[in-house]
Formats: C-alpha cells, structure tokens, sequence
C-alpha cells in the first residue's frame, strides 16, 4: 500500500514591493489626513508640500532676477500689469503679460494631457515635464539668455503643476496660493486641516526665503537647479509601485516509499 501524493503547499500571495520613500510619505500622508480612510491622498499630499517649497524657490528668482515678476503667483501678476499700465516704471507690461499667458498655456496643456493620461500617472508625468521646463530656464539663464524666455519657461511649468494640482483637489495643499489657505486657517476651528495650512505657508516661506538668499548672493544657478531635483524627486516618488510578482510554484513534495 502507498499513501497518496501530497499536496504542495500553498504559498501566500507575494506583495507589491514599496519604496522606504514612498511608504514614509504614505504615512505623513496618513498624518495630514487622519480623518480620510487609509490616509486620503496618501504620498501626493507630502509631496504637493514640497512642490509649495520650488513655487517659493521659483518665485524668488523670477521676482528678484527676472524684473519684479512672478510665474506662479498670477494674482501678483494681474495687480502689478495694473500698476505697469498705470504708469509705473519699474514694473514691466509685457513681462507680466508674458507670465500670464504661459502660466495659462500651461495650463491648458496639462488640462489636455491629464485626461488623456492614466490617474496614477498623471502627476509624475507633468511634474517631470515642469521639471524639463524649469532646467531649460535654467541652461538659457547660463547661456546668457534674456528674461523673457525664462520668464516663458518657468510660467509655463508653473502652469503644469497648477494643472495637476486643480485635477487632484487635494483640500489645503494648492502649492501657489495662499490667501483662502490663511483665510481658513482664521476662520475654521483648529484640526487636521489647520496643520495643513501651517505646512503649507512655512513651505512656500522657506522656499522664498532660500530662494531670496541664493537669488541676492548671484546663485539663481543653484535655486533652479535645486527646483528640478526636487520636481524629479517628486515625480519620482509618486510613480506607482510595481506590480506584485507572480508566486513561484512550490516545490513538489517527495513522495513517500512504497512499503
């Protein structure tokens, strides 16, 4: 008599492998979202964080090296085109016009790729683009270039990311406006969503403020440069994980002698 062939056991299912960077920024977005099932947004909002730092790197320069002009920051943009016309002469019509108009072709591009994009691609997909667009400002700044195809450069990829950023709806975390952010932050009670708003100013803050330093002291060079690490960093992290492996075949087991 033999006894029957076992079975081979079953192996359990192989996880997707995570990044240690992605899965610490899930869990700071499980912190700015308590009150979201499995951390809401998950490693974007962390990430549109860091985005609000580069709009305050960019902005900096722009403001301080290209003319007194923002390229994120359009409410200014609009109130300074007011004062250029008025007749001010330290501001300048056509670069604010310029800013503008590229910011919204930005827009309007990233609003006409975003359907046409898979959602868990979508934002690595336009950040690594403003990331592009941001090193060309960059390499034409070097060049010797004038202002005003970097003030196009850097509006148009400020664009893209406000794109992404309105096709998200991530609550508090809009990367280049603040004033519904303090707003809120006076009004509303203190909760989950006020720690959002105080990460977002200090960020937008210290990016301005180190901007600010390395602009006066003639390094807009390394505040651009630190922009596209970031934008490529950020791209990077929030790239999907990869699909999980299929199981290997466990091996068969061996079969018992025949007595």
């Amino acid at each position: 008599m033999t006894d029957p062939p076992r079975r081979p056991p079953r192996r359990p299912p192989r996880r997707s492998p995570r990044r240690p960077l992605r899965r610490l920024l899930e869990r700071g977005g499980e912190r700015l979202f308590p009150d979201r099932p499995a951390g809401g947004f998950g490693a974007l909002a962390p990430l549109l964080l860091g985005l609000t730092f580069v709009t305050g790197l960019v902005d900096a320069v722009s403001f301080l090296g290209l003319g007194r002009v923002f390229v994120a920051n359009m409410t200014g943009n609009v109130v300074f085109l007011g004062f250029a016309l008025a007749g001010d002469r330290s501001l300048s019509a056509p670069a604010s016009l310029l800013a503008l108009g590229a910011f919204l072709a930005g827009g309007v591009v990233g609003g006409r790729v975003a359907p046409r994009t898979a959602p868990a691609t979508v934002f690595p997909v336009l950040i690594a683009g403003h990331a592009v667009l941001v090193a060309a400002a960059l390499v034409a700044g070097l060049a010797g270039a004038s202002v005003y195809p970097r003030i196009a450069l850097l509006a148009l990829g400020m664009g893209l990311q406000n794109a992404v950023v309105h096709r998200l709806g991530v609550p508090d975390l809009t990367t280049t406006v603040l004033t519904r952010t303090l707003t809120g932050l006076a009004v509303d009670r203190p909760g989950a969503a006020s720690v959002r708003r105080v990460l977002s100013v200090l960020a937008m803050f210290a990016g301005a403020l180190v901007g600010g330093l390395l602009q006066l002291h003639g390094r807009s060079d390394l505040a651009l440069g630190g922009a596209v690490l970031l934008l490529l960093l950020a791209a990077g992290a929030a790239l999907p994980s990869p699909p999980p492996p299929p199981p290997r075949p466990a091996p068969d087991s061996p079969l018992p002698e025949g007595h």
